[in-house]
């Protein structure tokens, strides 16, 4: 199933000048994972210290633009530039699971929302991720993704933030979320089975 995964390679072409002159610099694929890391925290933390204030929900989508541009750097800096390593490797899957919870976990605070819906959909998140890692290849099978994921919720913060108030529209955004969030942890369990039981004489 197409997933907003798929014009990955266009944006990687696009920031891979940048990736080179940060290489260049001497700047590290860690470094950035872990500039990510702290972007994503520093607004979750606005989002939760303030949940009745529209701006951080407004400037959600640009602080999950960044975080995916950082992402793709650091994944192309890895690779293209000798970086690879395996403390790299799991920060990176820490830090987008980390992430993750630290911006989608605070709507739960926000007048209106289905909290619950959100728990789930954050922690649904989290296995849908660890699903992705559990073979030798990283999976990205959708249909709700980290690129998805990440729209959607830049979305939702951009409404809140131009001040629709949530309601019965929020709680059935959420529940699609977690709908195709199961179907992607099933996706990719099923995918890891398959490929397994193919390599098997």
């Amino acid at each position: 199933m197409p997933t907003i995964y798929d014009l990955k390679p266009r944006f990687q072409a696009l920031l891979r000048p940048l990736a080179d002159g940060l290489a260049k610099a001497g700047v590290t694929a860690n470094g950035v994972t872990l500039a990510a890391l702290a972007l994503s925290l520093a607004h979750g933390a606005w989002l939760a210290l303030l949940p009745q204030s529209r701006w951080p929900f407004l400037l959600l989508p640009v602080t999950l633009f960044l975080r995916m541009a950082l992402n793709a750097i650091d994944g192309m800096m890895a690779r293209e530039h000798g970086m690879k390593s395996p403390d790299g490797a799991v920060l990176n899957e820490l830090g987008d699971v980390i992430s993750d919870a630290a911006l989608y976990l605070p709507f739960a605070l926000v007048a209106g929302m289905n909290a619950a819906l959100v728990v789930l959909v954050a922690i649904a998140a989290i296995i849908g991720e660890m699903a992705g890692g559990l073979s030798g290849t990283r999976r990205y099978d959708g249909p709700l993704g980290k690129s998805d994921r990440a729209f959607a919720f830049g979305l939702l913060g951009f409404l809140i933030g131009i001040g629709i108030a949530p309601g019965r529209w929020t709680t059935v955004i959420l529940a699609v979320l977690l709908a195709l969030s199961a179907l992607t942890i099933l996706n990719r369990a099923c995918n890891i089975v398959a490929e397994a039981k193919a390599k098997t004489p």
